[in-house]
C-alpha cells in the first residue's frame, strides 16, 4: 500500500534553487561562473588544439592530458549553462531525466578526471624511475586501453545510479537546494531507506578519490626516491621541474574536492558553504588545468601563442 502511494505521488520535475541564503548575490555568483565556463572552455579547447597539431607534444604526459582536457570540456558544459539559466532566467525547473542524465554524467566524468590525474602521476613514476623503459612501456597502444580502462571503470561502478535515481519514489519536496542535480541529494528527498545507497555511494568515493589519491602520492613517494639519489642538484631541478605541473593539478582537483565531499557528510557548515564548494569542485580544476600547464610548459605556452598570433615577450 504505502509502495503504490509513493509511485502515485513522485515528482516528475524538479526545482533547483541555486544558492539558498544568498540570493542577493546571485548575479555576482553568475558572473564568476560565466567567466570561469569561458576560461575553461577557450583554455581546454587551445589546449587539444595545441596537443594535436603540436608532434612534440605527442607524449604520454600529454596524450592523457588531452583526455582531461576533454573531460573537463563535458563536466562544465553539462552543469553550467543550466546553472545560468537559473541565476540570469529564473529557470529553475528540471525534467528528472534531464535530472539524473546530468547527475550521471558530472559524477562519471568527475571519476575519470580522477583516473587521468592518476594516469598522469605513473608516466612521470616511469619517466624519472624507469627513463630507459619510458618509451617501451608508454606505447601508444597502452595508452589508449589505460584510457579505455579509466572510461570502462567510472561508467561500470557508477552505472547502478541512474537506475536507483529512477526507480525510487520521490513523494518528498521536489524543491532541490542546491545549483545541479548531484546523486546523495537526490536520494535524501526520496521515500526509502538509503542507508545501503548511502553506504555505496562512500565506496564508489573512497575508491575513486581515496585509492587514485594514494596511489598517486605513493608514485610521488617512489619519484623523490629517486630524485634525491642523483648525484648533482641540477638533475634534481629538471627532474622535479617535470613534474610541478601536474603536482599542481593534483592539489587543485583533489582539496576542493575532499573539502567538499568532508565538509558534505560530516561538517556542520552553512548549507550554502556547502552548494559553493560543490560548484567550485566543477568550475576550478577546468579553468585551471590549462592554465597550469600552458604557464609551466614551454612547448604548450609557444604552440598556444603561434595559435593565437601572439609573438611571446
Amino acid at each position: 500500500m504505502a509502495a503504490s502511494n509513493w509511485s502515485t505521488t513522485s515528482h516528475s520535475t524538479f526545482i533547483l534553487l541555486g544558492v539558498p541564503g544568498l540570493e542577493e548575490l546571485h548575479v555576482w555568483i553568475s558572473i564568476a561562473f560565466c567567466f570561469a565556463y569561458i576560461v575553461s572552455l577557450v583554455g581546454n579547447s587551445l589546449l587539444l588544439v595545441v596537443i594535436k597539431t603540436e608532434p612534440s607534444l605527442h607524449e604520454p604526459m600529454y596524450l592523457f592530458l588531452a583526455m582531461l582536457a576533454f573531460a573537463d570540456l563535458i563536466i562544465s558544459t553539462t552543469a553550467v549553462p543550466k546553472i545560468l539559466c537559473i541565476f540570469w532566467s529564473r529557470d529553475r525547473t528540471i525534467h528528472i531525466d534531464a535530472c539524473v542524465a546530468q547527475m550521471f554524467l558530472i559524477h562519471v566524468i568527475g571519476s575519470m578526471e580522477s583516473g587521468f590525474m592518476l594516469a598522469m602521476a605513473f608516466d612521470r613514476y616511469v619517466a624519472i624511475c624507469k627513463p630507459l623503459r619510458h618509451s617501451a612501456i608508454l606505447t601508444n597502444r597502452t595508452i589508449a586501453k589505460i584510457g579505455l580502462g579509466i572510461v570502462i571503470r567510472a561508467t561500470t561502478l557508477l552505472s547502478p545510479y541512474p537506475f536507483v535515481l529512477k526507480l525510487i519514489p520521490y513523494c518528498r519536496t521536489n524543491v532541490i537546494s542546491h545549483t545541479y542535480c548531484e546523486f546523495m541529494t537526490l536520494v535524501k528527498l526520496a521515500c526509502v531507506d538509503a542507508t545501503v545507497i548511502s553506504f555505496y555511494s562512500l565506496a564508489i568515493a573512497l575508491v575513486f578519490g581515496g585509492l587514485d589519491l594514494i596511489l598517486i602520492v605513493l608514485s610521488y613517494i617512489l619519484i623523490l626516491r629517486t630524485v634525491f639519489s642523483l648525484p648533482c642538484k641540477d638533475a634534481w631541478r629538471k627532474s622535479l621541474s617535470t613534474c610541478s605541473s601536474h603536482f599542481f593539478m593534483v592539489l587543485v582537483f583533489y582539496v576542493p574536492s575532499a573539502f567538499s565531499y568532508l565538509t558534505n557528510r560530516f561538517g556542520q557548515v552553512a548549507p550554502y558553504v556547502r552548494i559553493l564548494m560543490a560548484n567550485l569542485c566543477l568550475l576550478f580544476p577546468p579553468m585551471m588545468n590549462p592554465i597550469i600547464y600552458g604557464v609551466g610548459t614551454p612547448g604548450i605556452r609557444q604552440r598556444a601563442l603561434h595559435i593565437l598570433s601572439i609573438k611571446p615577450a
